[in-house]
Protein backbone atom coordinates (compact mmCIF):
# COMPACT_ATOMS: atom_id res chain seq x y z
CA UNK A 1 0.00 0.00 0.00
CA UNK A 2 2.85 2.38 0.59
CA UNK A 3 3.62 2.08 -3.16
CA UNK A 4 0.25 1.87 -3.75
CA UNK A 5 -0.35 5.34 -2.33
CA UNK A 6 2.73 7.19 -3.57
CA UNK A 7 1.13 9.75 -5.41
CA UNK A 8 -1.19 10.79 -1.83
CA UNK A 9 2.17 11.04 0.28
CA UNK A 10 3.98 13.01 -2.84
CA UNK A 11 1.33 15.99 -1.18
CA UNK A 12 0.25 15.04 2.16
CA UNK A 13 3.60 14.19 2.73
CA UNK A 14 5.52 10.84 4.52
CA UNK A 15 2.89 8.45 5.80
CA UNK A 16 0.60 10.90 5.57
CA UNK A 17 1.82 13.10 8.07
CA UNK A 18 0.73 16.10 6.27
CA UNK A 19 2.37 18.64 3.88
CA UNK A 20 4.89 20.74 4.62
CA UNK A 21 3.11 24.14 3.77
CA UNK A 22 -0.44 23.51 5.43
CA UNK A 23 -2.80 23.26 2.89
CA UNK A 24 -2.42 19.48 2.35
CA UNK A 25 -3.58 17.66 6.03
CA UNK A 26 -2.87 14.92 7.63
CA UNK A 27 -3.89 11.99 6.78
CA UNK A 28 -2.55 8.74 9.68
CA UNK A 29 -4.67 8.05 12.10
CA UNK A 30 -7.82 9.63 10.68
CA UNK A 31 -10.90 7.46 10.86
CA UNK A 32 -11.32 4.81 8.24
CA UNK A 33 -15.09 5.59 7.34
CA UNK A 34 -13.83 9.39 7.20
CA UNK A 35 -10.78 9.08 4.93
CA UNK A 36 -13.00 6.99 2.56
CA UNK A 37 -15.88 9.34 2.79
CA UNK A 38 -13.73 12.36 1.64
CA UNK A 39 -12.13 10.35 -0.72
CA UNK A 40 -15.63 9.94 -2.81
CA UNK A 41 -16.81 13.26 -2.35
CA UNK A 42 -13.68 14.65 -4.24
CA UNK A 43 -14.50 11.78 -6.95
CA UNK A 44 -18.09 12.57 -6.88
CA UNK A 45 -17.59 15.96 -7.02
CA UNK A 46 -19.33 17.54 -3.67
CA UNK A 47 -15.18 18.76 -2.71
CA UNK A 48 -13.49 20.31 -5.75
CA UNK A 49 -9.69 19.71 -6.61
CA UNK A 50 -8.54 18.98 -9.89
CA UNK A 51 -5.78 17.12 -9.09
CA UNK A 52 -7.38 15.02 -6.70
CA UNK A 53 -10.73 14.36 -8.84
CA UNK A 54 -8.42 13.09 -11.57
CA UNK A 55 -6.09 11.11 -9.68
CA UNK A 56 -9.73 9.07 -7.82
CA UNK A 57 -11.79 8.69 -11.40
CA UNK A 58 -10.19 5.51 -12.32
CA UNK A 59 -10.19 4.23 -8.87
CA UNK A 60 -13.25 1.59 -7.83
CA UNK A 61 -14.92 1.35 -4.45
CA UNK A 62 -12.83 -1.28 -2.91
CA UNK A 63 -9.71 0.36 -3.75
CA UNK A 64 -10.85 3.47 -2.30
CA UNK A 65 -11.36 1.27 0.79
CA UNK A 66 -8.50 0.00 0.97
CA UNK A 67 -6.24 3.71 0.69
CA UNK A 68 -8.46 5.02 3.99
CA UNK A 69 -7.95 1.44 5.90
CA UNK A 70 -3.98 1.99 5.36
CA UNK A 71 -3.93 5.69 6.58
CA UNK A 72 -6.06 5.15 8.98
CA UNK A 73 -4.00 2.57 10.59
CA UNK A 74 -0.78 4.55 10.60
CA UNK A 75 0.37 5.53 13.81
CA UNK A 76 2.66 8.87 13.14
CA UNK A 77 3.75 11.11 15.95
CA UNK A 78 2.38 14.48 15.52
CA UNK A 79 4.61 18.23 15.57
CA UNK A 80 4.04 20.29 18.03
CA UNK A 81 1.25 23.20 17.60
CA UNK A 82 1.90 26.51 16.06
CA UNK A 83 1.82 29.55 18.38
CA UNK A 84 -0.57 31.72 18.09
CA UNK A 85 -0.30 35.29 17.70
CA UNK A 86 -3.77 35.81 19.09
CA UNK A 87 -4.81 38.04 21.86
CA UNK A 88 -5.62 36.24 24.54
CA UNK A 89 -9.56 37.25 23.91
CA UNK A 90 -9.40 35.43 20.81
CA UNK A 91 -8.03 32.49 22.00
CA UNK A 92 -10.62 32.68 24.74
CA UNK A 93 -13.24 33.25 22.33
CA UNK A 94 -11.89 30.02 20.12
CA UNK A 95 -12.16 27.77 22.96
CA UNK A 96 -15.47 28.61 24.24
CA UNK A 97 -16.55 27.97 20.64
CA UNK A 98 -15.15 24.72 20.47
CA UNK A 99 -15.82 23.35 23.81
CA UNK A 100 -19.15 24.73 24.54
CA UNK A 101 -20.58 26.46 21.28
CA UNK A 102 -22.42 29.47 21.18
CA UNK A 103 -26.29 28.99 22.20
CA UNK A 104 -26.91 32.34 21.05
CA UNK A 105 -25.91 31.81 17.36
CA UNK A 106 -27.38 28.24 17.46
CA UNK A 107 -24.01 26.68 17.09
CA UNK A 108 -23.24 23.73 18.78
CA UNK A 109 -19.78 22.74 20.73
CA UNK A 110 -17.44 21.24 18.03
CA UNK A 111 -16.47 18.67 20.67
CA UNK A 112 -20.17 17.09 20.75
CA UNK A 113 -19.36 15.73 17.27
CA UNK A 114 -15.39 15.46 17.09
CA UNK A 115 -15.06 14.15 20.82
CA UNK A 116 -14.30 15.72 23.97
CA UNK A 117 -10.67 15.38 23.31
CA UNK A 118 -10.83 16.23 19.78
CA UNK A 119 -9.00 13.30 18.37
CA UNK A 120 -11.99 12.36 15.95
CA UNK A 121 -15.08 9.85 16.93
CA UNK A 122 -15.41 6.37 15.20
CA UNK A 123 -16.08 5.73 12.26
CA UNK A 124 -16.14 8.74 10.16
CA UNK A 125 -15.65 12.06 12.30
CA UNK A 126 -12.48 13.91 11.78
CA UNK A 127 -10.05 14.92 14.55
CA UNK A 128 -9.74 19.12 14.41
CA UNK A 129 -6.24 18.51 16.36
CA UNK A 130 -2.94 19.01 14.70
CA UNK A 131 -4.05 20.71 11.45
CA UNK A 132 -2.45 24.40 10.80
CA UNK A 133 -4.50 27.03 11.09
CA UNK A 134 -4.77 28.05 7.66
CA UNK A 135 -6.42 24.56 6.76
CA UNK A 136 -8.89 24.87 9.15
CA UNK A 137 -9.27 28.55 8.17
CA UNK A 138 -10.20 27.13 4.25
CA UNK A 139 -12.20 24.43 5.18
CA UNK A 140 -14.79 26.59 7.33
CA UNK A 141 -14.80 29.00 4.67
CA UNK A 142 -15.33 26.40 1.85
CA UNK A 143 -18.58 25.23 4.01
CA UNK A 144 -19.52 28.81 4.02
CA UNK A 145 -19.42 29.56 0.32
CA UNK A 146 -20.48 26.13 -0.69
CA UNK A 147 -17.07 25.05 -1.94
CA UNK A 148 -17.09 22.10 0.17
CA UNK A 149 -20.11 19.82 0.55
CA UNK A 150 -21.89 16.54 2.23
CA UNK A 151 -24.53 14.97 1.74
CA UNK A 152 -27.80 16.36 3.31
CA UNK A 153 -28.26 17.57 5.65
CA UNK A 154 -25.28 19.19 5.60
CA UNK A 155 -24.72 19.81 8.93
CA UNK A 156 -21.69 21.67 8.96
CA UNK A 157 -21.99 23.83 6.11
CA UNK A 158 -25.24 24.90 8.39
CA UNK A 159 -23.01 25.35 11.38
CA UNK A 160 -20.06 27.39 9.51
CA UNK A 161 -22.76 29.94 7.84
CA UNK A 162 -23.64 30.79 11.64
CA UNK A 163 -20.21 31.84 12.38
CA UNK A 164 -18.76 35.16 11.46
CA UNK A 165 -14.63 35.88 10.02
CA UNK A 166 -13.50 36.50 13.38
CA UNK A 167 -15.43 33.59 15.28
CA UNK A 168 -13.56 31.28 12.74
CA UNK A 169 -10.64 33.03 13.01
CA UNK A 170 -10.55 32.53 17.06
CA UNK A 171 -11.91 28.89 16.29
CA UNK A 172 -9.13 27.84 14.65
CA UNK A 173 -6.50 29.81 16.68
CA UNK A 174 -6.86 27.98 19.46
CA UNK A 175 -7.02 24.45 17.66
CA UNK A 176 -4.36 25.21 15.55
CA UNK A 177 -2.84 26.09 19.29
CA UNK A 178 -3.44 23.06 21.15
CA UNK A 179 -1.17 20.18 21.97
CA UNK A 180 -2.61 16.94 21.51
CA UNK A 181 -3.37 14.43 23.93
CA UNK A 182 -0.91 11.34 24.59
CA UNK A 183 -3.61 9.18 22.93
CA UNK A 184 -4.51 10.49 19.71
CA UNK A 185 -6.69 7.96 18.02
CA UNK A 186 -10.27 8.73 17.64
CA UNK A 187 -12.82 7.92 19.98
CA UNK A 188 -15.02 4.87 20.04
CA UNK A 189 -18.27 7.11 20.14
CA UNK A 190 -19.48 10.72 20.63
CA UNK A 191 -20.11 12.16 24.21
CA UNK A 192 -23.71 11.83 25.47
CA UNK A 193 -23.72 15.45 25.80
CA UNK A 194 -22.20 18.23 26.12
CA UNK A 195 -22.87 20.71 29.08
CA UNK A 196 -24.00 24.17 28.06
CA UNK A 197 -23.82 23.23 24.25
CA UNK A 198 -26.86 22.84 21.79
CA UNK A 199 -28.51 19.42 20.68
CA UNK A 200 -26.58 18.22 17.46
CA UNK A 201 -28.66 18.59 14.43
CA UNK A 202 -29.18 15.70 11.86
CA UNK A 203 -25.76 15.47 9.77
CA UNK A 204 -24.81 13.79 6.55
CA UNK A 205 -21.79 14.64 6.84
CA UNK A 206 -20.73 11.95 8.39
CA UNK A 207 -21.93 9.80 5.45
Amino acid sequence: MAERTAACTACHGTQGKAGPDGYYPRLAGKPAGYLYNQLRNFKEGRRHYTLMAGLLAPLGPDYLRDMASYFAELDVPYPAPARSSASPAVLERGKTLVLHGDTALGVPACVACHGTALTGVQPSTPGLLGLPRDYLNAQLGGWQTGQRKAHAPDCMAAIARKLSADDVNAASQWLASQTLPSHTKPAAQRPNAVAGSLKLPPCGSAS
